[in-house]
């Protein structure tokens, strides 16, 4: 499928990007940004964000704004005060990329930490859970509202030893599989995206041995990540759409 969209495609747009400090969530902030997006740049690595948010600014695009938060600790209230700093700010959000998360480890089932569990589900799905929550009226506020979370490969069918994370994603699938029939008669659009492998420090945590060059940067990959927060996605919701189909 074509997933081409015009330079101007997320113009006067405000749209929150987690884990905006490096990998796929630092590419998408810049992508956006360069499609005329005003970014906020979610992350728990302020220097990490300060140099995206460098790159958008001497790039000439719109000034993002930067959100230091680690989505381990953080509770219910710092999301709802968060989503009240951006309504006075902005008025609105127009759409938000679920893109932080974390691997745990690859192990056997029965060898999994109770404690690498609860890391890997607080991350995934309980953070993501409350800042969708709390971000939801924002959201709908919006002409076209876009939720776009990340799955994986094994968020669609289990594997081996990647328990905690493809349990994660399972989930992840699930709620915006929820919310996108909930919100199926407004004009909010709730879709996922499986990024494949990419070139990320993620993927080479777990691939270590991998020959990193052969893999699509997230630069290739941006396409689909523009398309789902544009306009022109306006008939898809409810989707895990494959970055790299097989």
């Amino acid at each position: 499928m074509d997933y081409a969209v015009a330079t101007d495609a997320l113009k006067n747009k405000v749209i929150l990007v987690t884990g905006a400090g490096d990998g796929i969530g630092k590419q998408a902030a810049l992508s956006y940004a360069e499609h005329g997006a005003t970014v906020i740049l979610l992350g728990r690595t302020v220097n990490k964000l300060e140099q995206t948010y460098d790159d958008i600014v001497n790039a000439g695009y719109p000034e993002p704004a930067i959100i230091p938060l680690d989505m381990q600790g953080a509770s219910k209230q710092h999301y709802v005060d968060m989503a009240d700093t951006i309504e006075g700010q902005y008025g609105k959000l127009d759409g938000l990329l679920h893109n932080a998360g974390v691997l745990g480890m690859i192990s056997p089932f029965d060898q999994i930490e109770e404690s690498t569990f609860d890391e890997v589900m607080q991350i995934n799905v309980k953070a993501q859970f409350m800042m969708t929550q709390a971000l939801l009226p924002l959201i709908k506020k919006a002409e076209f509202g876009r939720i776009v979370f990340t799955s994986s490969t094994v968020g669609h069918i289990g594997r081996a030893l990647w328990g905690s994370y493809a349990i994660s994603k399972f989930a992840t699938e699930g709620m915006m599989q929820v919310l996108s029939d909930e919100l199926s008669n407004s004009n909010v659009r709730v879709n996922a995206i499986n990024p494949g492998a990419t070139r990320t420090s993620m993927r080479a945590g777990a691939y270590p041995a991998e020959d990193a060059s052969k893999l699509k940067t997230p630069l290739d990959i941006m396409p689909l990540y523009l398309y789902l927060m544009s306009e022109q996605s306006q008939d898809i919701s409810g989707l895990c759409v494959d970055a790299q189909p097989k």
